[in-house]
């Protein structure tokens, strides 16, 4: 079974042209299911540079099928044995304001589109820059 992965490395996603958020913000919370994009932004915020983006995504899937531990393992193979949109796709990076860094081993953090930081890996000649698709066409 081809296994497909939705990891960068040594790159930057960019928010979407028509992110109409200013600055990074936190998902908000609706009803007492969170959100994708609030469980994202919860595992990656609470630990940059720990996760893979393939990593982040199953967390997500699984705690949202609540999934057990015993299934974990046989679950991840038969999500990803089919293409995933990776982060270019997310709600953070199309409508939150977050950029997603990936470092040389693929682990991602989030840097608001106000920063410095984000700033600085727009004009990083280092890394691949790629824009998050916008949400309309």
């Amino acid at each position: 079974m081809k296994i497909h992965t939705t990891n960068y490395q040594d790159a930057f996603i960019a928010v979407a042209d028509d992110c109409p958020a200013e600055r990074g913000e936190i998902p908000p919370v609706k009803g007492d299911k969170k959100s994708v994009a609030g469980l994202a932004f919860e595992l990656i915020s609470k630990n940059p540079y720990r996760f893979t983006s393939d990593d982040v995504l199953f967390r997500v899937y699984a705690e949202r099928q609540e999934l057990t531990a015993d299934e974990l393992e046989t679950a991840r193979q038969l999500f990803f044995s089919k293409g995933q949109a990776c982060f270019r796709a997310s709600p953070l990076t199309k409508r939150y304001g977050w950029g997603v860094h990936s470092d040389a081993a693929g682990k991602i953090a989030l840097y608001g589109r106000e920063t410095q930081e984000y700033e600085a890996f727009l004009r990083d000649g280092r890394i691949k820059v790629v824009k998050a698709m916008k949400s309309s066409r």
